[in-house]
């Protein structure tokens, strides 16, 4: 006897990032019965989308700039809220806390067999009619994470989540003589190297710092900067756009319209564009 097909599950992904959500439409689009319906690049968006279309799933990222997906999930209804899988680079402290709660998270970059996995929770929580059950779940998520109690949807937006805020306010300390200016790491574009200097270029402005390159690095907070060239780190962020070359190498292209170099050596670090 066959087994009985699939309810069709509508989905939204909300990611600022387009190379994120283009990587989840194209791993979603081979999975049977499921459609996405929309995405949303940030969270005034996504609120609109998920209003409008009332979606069974919505693929939700956690770090985004501006509302970020606590402040996506605070103002849902609550009555009709969606099966949510958050979205997350986050690093092992934070995913032992998803953990808990089982359906709750995609680690990035995404691996299949976890997204497959996820989406098999989604279906038998949907069956099950868990919805008091998801509240519950995502409510004591965000208690783990923030390591204070949450009572209530409305309560998330008045718990600073302390993770989110080391991440998105990290900061490189460049000197110039006896000046010091704080840049934050989530605005940095890309750093290259010139001799024995490197170049850090921020919001239109470009900042000289005598480092080395392995220096560098061991300040940066890798779910934002990776290394990409010898002399290149980038924002992963800021990527906009991938173009292979026929010698293996990659150009990436960032949201100011530079155009920097992925080399063979650093192929390893596609996996955080796809």
């Amino acid at each position: 006897m066959k087994a009985a097909p699939n309810k069709q599950l509508t989905v939204i992904i909300v990611d600022d990032e387009a190379l994120a959500r283009r990587g989840l439409t194209l791993r979603l689009k081979p999975i049977p019965d499921i459609e996405v319906v929309a995405e949303a690049r940030h969270g005034r968006d996504a609120l609109r989308l998920i209003g409008e279309l009332k979606p069974d799933l919505v693929f939700l990222d956690i770090q985004m700039p501006g509302m970020d997906g606590f402040e996506v999930l605070r103002q849902l209804d609550p009555a009709n809220l969606p099966a949510v899988v958050f979205v997350t680079a986050y690093d092992q402290y934070a995913i032992n806390a998803f953990e808990a709660n089982a359906i709750d998270y995609l680690l990035k970059p995404i691996d299949d067999s976890r997204l497959h996995q996820a989406i098999f929770r989604v279906r038998d929580h949907l069956t099950k009619k868990k919805a008091v059950q998801h509240k519950r779940s995502l409510l004591k998520l965000v208690s783990n994470l923030t390591g204070e109690s949450v009572g209530s949807m409305q309560d998330v937006s008045s718990k600073q989540n302390q993770l989110l805020k080391a991440k998105q306010s990290a900061k490189l300390a460049i000197k110039d003589g006896g000046k010091t200016t704080w840049v934050k790491q989530f605005d940095i574009e890309w750093i290259d190297a010139a001799g024995d200097y490197m170049c850090v270029h921020a919001k239109g402005e470009t900042y000289i710092m005598r480092r080395t390159m392995k220096q560098l690095e061991a300040e940066l907070e890798p779910d934002i900067l990776q290394r990409v060239h010898r002399s290149t780190i980038v924002n992963i962020h800021k990527v906009k756009e991938m173009q292979s070359h026929i010698n293996g190498e990659y150009f990436l292209t960032l949201d100011g319209g530079n155009i920097v170099k992925l080399s063979r050596t650093y192929k390893d670090k596609l996996k955080y564009f796809s």
